[in-house]
């Protein structure tokens, strides 16, 4: 692989991690106005044409073929889970805050791992696992009498990070039998569609203009930052790019403190700091327990 082709998929991914930050951004300026379920649905929605083009370009419809239905709906019962809360998160609190406590991620998955895939996890991983929760103590400070951050949000988050790593082992096993990248992506959005229209009905609120073109916005800046991820992972190993994922906390603080004031205190900074250093100390014993 040449410099120039590494060099575009990192831009790609850091270009995917800003896009994913707008999208987080549009989330949070619907104020909680919007219903959860609506948020979900639309985001689902006006990301479906740009991956029906994708499916057009790759294949056509026969991509919709599937051997696992039962998995795919596994994955998208846990998405929708990660996705809706994530959601929730942006509309309560700090956008930085819920980026890092979703990079927890990675720890649930290392954890889950040993049980679900087989996996064995050396003491300094797991070690790694232990101070990675430890940096979402130093930022959620249950210390103080009136934390820095509400627990139940929180809590609601990580189990957000929760459904994620499930979410990833679902995707591992769809890619071990043999399951196409694109047909796992557009069974998530059908399913997402499907799902999130049932749950929206009941409580249905017509969105304002402006609610409107925020709901495009967060569908559309997915599906647009889905498709840099996906083609910066298709031109370079996942090794080398999977640490510029973290751009994602610089773009958030970087948009939290530009339209929200939401300066990351000490605290903040530490426990992030710790998270980010967790995640980039699993992913290089990963990379190099590889034969």
């Amino acid at each position: 692989m040449t410099a120039t082709a590494r060099g575009r998929a990192i831009l790609a991914i850091i270009a995917a991690t800003f896009v994913y930050a707008a999208a987080a951004a549009c989330v949070k300026a619907l104020e909680g106005g919007v219903p959860l379920a609506q948020v979900v649905l639309f985001r689902s929605l006006f990301a479906l044409p740009l991956l029906l083009v994708l499916m057009h370009r790759a294949g056509g419809w026969r991509l919709l073929r599937t051997r696992n239905p039962r998995i795919h709906a596994l994955r998208t019962l846990f998405g929708l889970v990660g996705m809706a809360t994530a959601f929730y998160g942006y509309a309560t609190l700090p956008l930085a805050g819920v980026t890092a406590l979703g990079f927890t991620m990675p720890l649930f998955l290392t954890l889950l791992a040993v049980p679900l895939l087989g996996e064995r996890v050396d003491a300094a991983r797991a070690a790694a696992v232990a101070v990675g929760f430890v940096g979402v103590l130093i930022m959620v400070q249950p210390w103080q009498a009136e934390g820095a951050y509400p627990p139940i949000p929180v809590l609601i988050v990580l189990v957000g990070a929760l459904a994620w790593a499930l979410a990833m082992i679902t995707i591992r096993q769809m890619g071990a039998a043999g399951e196409a990248g694109v047909t796992i992506v557009l069974w998530f959005a059908l399913g997402c569609s499907a799902v999130a229209l049932v749950w929206a009905l009941p409580g249905w609120r017509w969105p304002s203009a402006a609610q409107w073109i925020l709901l495009a916005a967060v569908g559309l800046l997915s599906a647009v930052a889905q498709l840099l991820m996906t083609e910066g992972y298709r031109r370079a190993d996942p090794t080398l790019l999977a640490p510029f994922e973290y751009a994602g906390i610089v773009w958030t603080t970087a948009l939290g403190a530009l339209l929200w004031s939401e300066l990351p205190d000490g605290w903040d900074a530490a426990g992030i700091a710790v998270l980010v250093a967790s995640g980039l100390f699993i992913w290089r014993r990963e990379v190099t327990a590889r034969p």
